[in-house]
């Protein structure tokens, strides 16, 4: 336990001090060119966003998930400070053979999220934190930090490459549920990596790999489940914008699920 209690701060404390470094960092060079690319962490839209979202996953040994997800993006800006908070909740029916008490795939609360993220004008990140609840009667709480950046290519033209957008986030567990005369979960402590790249396919369609579904380490237990993700999106007007996708594992040394395909509705406003 004393290891796994320093790993977790060791890893956080790496995340923090990485963020750190690209903050302290940050002077004119948000606005010059690298290999043709400029930094674009702190461009973010004041618009609220509303999303709906769709998931269908397999599990494997016959087993599905079916998820509703609603997720709403506000601004928030204090002082010169300039940020987002993202809201999350879902519902989710699983079934199959492995899964009799579910197996009427009858939709029940999963989890909700707040996540909260955001810098300065000068920052050439964002820094920000989650936190995870179960609205279930299983589960646990997790919450931890994140750091992400953004480039995109210079120059007012567009070109194929829209962004290269990486995400680190490290999630620690705590307060676990289970039904009554049910053992506890085992602690979800987990490291998620998203190398975020997006491809323009058009003035309005873009492709982009790892938006949604990242690569994941097991820190609680060993073990990286990393996937192919992508998602293809349609801007339709300025307020309106629909997307499909899918994920399929291709490193499973920790279980998550098979593959997955979504899809989303979003409504700027």
């Amino acid at each position: 336990m004393t290891f796994l209690r320093a790993s977790i701060l060791s890893t956080a404390f790496v995340l923090l001090s990485i963020s750190t470094a690209l903050v302290s960092a940050a002077e004119q060079t948000s606005s010059t060119p690298i290999l043709g690319l400029v930094n674009a962490s702190q461009d973010r839209s004041q618009d609220h966003i509303l999303e709906f979202w769709g998931y269908h996953e397999y599990d494997g040994s016959q087993n599905y998930a079916d998820t509703l997800k609603l997720r709403y993006y506000n601004p928030l800006n204090i002082g010169s400070w300039h940020g987002t908070v993202r809201l999350d909740t879902s519902y989710t029916a699983s079934y199959g053979p492995q899964l009799p008490a579910q197996s009427t795939g009858t939709f029940s609360p999963n989890n909700a999220m707040v996540t909260i993220w955001g810098g300065q004008a000068d920052w050439l990140a964002n820094v920000g934190a989650r936190v995870l609840a179960p609205l279930g009667n299983t589960g646990q709480w997790l919450a931890g930090p994140q750091v992400s950046t953004s480039y995109k290519p210079a120059g007012n033209g567009q070109s194929v490459l829209s962004d290269i957008s990486p995400l680190a986030r490290y999630m620690m567990g705590f307060n676990r549920k289970a039904p009554t005369a049910s053992s506890l979960p085992p602690v979800d402590n987990h490291l998620e990596l998203y190398p975020t790249v997006g491809l323009n396919l058009g003035p309005s369609t873009q492709l982009r790999f790892w938006d949604e579904n990242g690569a994941v380490y097991n820190s609680a237990g060993g073990g990286w489940f990393v996937p192919i993700d992508a998602m293809v999106t349609q801007r339709l007007n300025k307020n309106l914008l629909v997307a499909i996708g899918g994920a399929k594992q291709v490193v499973q040394t920790y279980q998550l699920y098979n593959w997955t395909v979504y899809g989303k509705i979003s409504l700027s406003f």
